[in-house]
């Protein structure tokens, strides 16, 4: 279970204040795949990186009783630098898993080939997707972050991702931020939509899915 409590992210972008998150108040339950939908800059991805703790709050709290993921899928969340195989071995020292193992699991499912070993600032967006997935699959965690991960790849990986990640959803639970609606319908059961800061909680996807439509709406018709 993952806890928002009085949370609020505000931060300056070229003297303009954003408001990622006013004084929001929400529980994401244990063992359900949640769908975060909001319209092309609401703050999806910067609430994912403070539920993972890679980014403060102005204000309020994160509370979780198990492990959460970094957030699978965002290029920041690997070392430019290091090559794929050294991030992995990296990650797997920091969670105590077996570094040979999860090396290998890694390389197998990536499918990178020799990009494996070479610096991930060489890798496309797609690539370092991939290698951010790896990663977060070869480990168990109670809640997993993926921010459009399955944009990656061809038909085939695709369904490799989502055979691996349901097969994860058995035991844990998800944040899930994708802009296709029919993903989100195969991928989760709730969903949470953002908007001017306010988070709204909804336990049956299909009426998030209905509240951001209007909201999707709403804005188009005020261009």
């Amino acid at each position: 279970m993952i806890v928002l409590r009085n949370l609020t992210k505000i931060f300056e972008i070229n003297g303009t204040t954003k408001v990622v998150a006013d004084n929001i108040n929400a529980v994401f339950p244990t063992g359900v795949s949640v769908a975060l939908m909001g319209r092309n800059g609401a703050g999806k991805s910067t609430l994912l990186k403070v539920i993972a703790g890679t980014s403060a709050p102005t204000r309020g709290e994160v509370l979780s009783d198990g492990r959460i993921s970094f957030p699978v899928g965002l290029a920041s969340s690997m070392h430019p630098d290091m090559t794929g195989a050294q991030n992995t071995r990296f990650v797997a020292r920091i969670y105590g898993a077996e570094t040979d193992e999860m090396s290998d699991f890694v390389a197998a499912f990536s499918e990178l080939g020799e990009h494996f070993h070479l610096p991930v600032r060489t890798y496309s967006s797609g690539m370092k997707s991939r290698l951010s997935f790896g990663i977060n699959m070869a480990l168990q965690f109670e809640t997993y972050l993926i921010d459009e991960i399955t944009a990656a790849g061809d038909a085939a990986f695709k369904d490799k991702s989502r055979r691996i990640f349901n097969e994860r959803m058995k035991d844990a639970g998800a944040i899930f931020v994708s802009h296709s609606k029919n993903t989100m319908r195969d991928m989760c059961q709730a969903g949470a939509v953002l908007e001017n800061g306010q988070l709204t909680y909804y336990d049956d996807i299909e009426d998030a899915l209905l509240h951001h439509d209007e909201n999707m709406k709403a804005a188009g018709a005020g261009r």
